[in-house]
């Protein structure tokens, strides 16, 4: 199990050639799965379908918050990539506070977008810190109703339809759930860390728990209320 990990390279095959012993590495394992094992082999040039992607961690994360980035971040990149956010277009973010939904945020802003993000109260204050320019709580307000109209929206957690959400986009406006995304590549996982080494984006954790905990952490995961991410530690 498992799509995304970080930690230390151990040994390389001799035809290797960008890593070495001890380099600090970040990761997406593809369908392969087998990152909560202590070790999982990986192609230096994988495909995400296949072998993974891998490279170098960015250098001011730590392991936890590395192993964070990849599967949330890479879905998220493959999503907005695909909606061609253009400077100022008004973009809704549904499901803002999730693993996607955060790194949706914080990427439709780096790509020039106007930013709305809706999320349950309590997770307001933190999608607000992302950089969304404004919040909507969906307990309270049906963002369908408000009036206001939108030129790209995006679900990020899949629980809404096109259908659902006609009345607030524009004419000719996109709407993408999280199955839209693209299939990753080497490039955009340097990308993602090109920006978190920018400060540009961040990842969310909500909780972490060792590996012994591994059942306590799916059943939080289950509940549909994490912020962000949660993370397993090997420590």
């Amino acid at each position: 199990m498992g799509l995304e990990l970080a930690g230390e390279v151990e040994a390389t095959g001799e035809e290797v050639k960008n890593f070495r012993r001890g380099d600090q590495v970040f990761a997406f394992t593809g369908f392969y799965f087998g990152a909560y094992a202590e070790y999982k082999c990986m192609a230096e040039d994988g495909a995400a379908k296949t072998d993974g992607l891998v490279t170098k961690k960015p250098e001011n994360l730590s392991f936890r918050e590395a192993a964070a980035v990849p599967s949330g971040g890479l879905t998220a990149l493959g999503i907005i990539r695909k909606a061609d956010i253009k400077k100022d277009q008004k973009v809704l973010i549904y499901g803002a506070s999730g693993s996607i939904g955060t790194y949706a945020v914080q990427l439709a802003k780096v790509f020039g977008g106007r930013v709305t993000g809706v999320c349950s109260t309590s997770n307001l204050e933190m999608v607000s810190s992302l950089g969304a320019d404004a919040v909507i709580d969906y307990t309270k307000e049906d963002f369908t109703k408000s009036g206001e109209k939108y030129d790209v929206i995006i679900d990020a957690v899949h629980k809404k339809s096109r259908a659902f959400c006609k009345r607030a986009l524009k004419n000719g406006g996109v709407f993408l759930s999280a199955h839209s995304s693209t299939v990753p590549g080497l490039e955009d996982l340097i990308f993602l860390r090109e920006l978190l080494e920018a400060d540009k984006i961040r990842p969310v954790i909500d909780r972490c728990y060792p590996i012994e905990q591994v059942a306590d952490a799916h059943r939080y995961v289950d509940q549909g209320r994490k912020k962000g991410n949660v993370v397993l530690t090997l420590d």
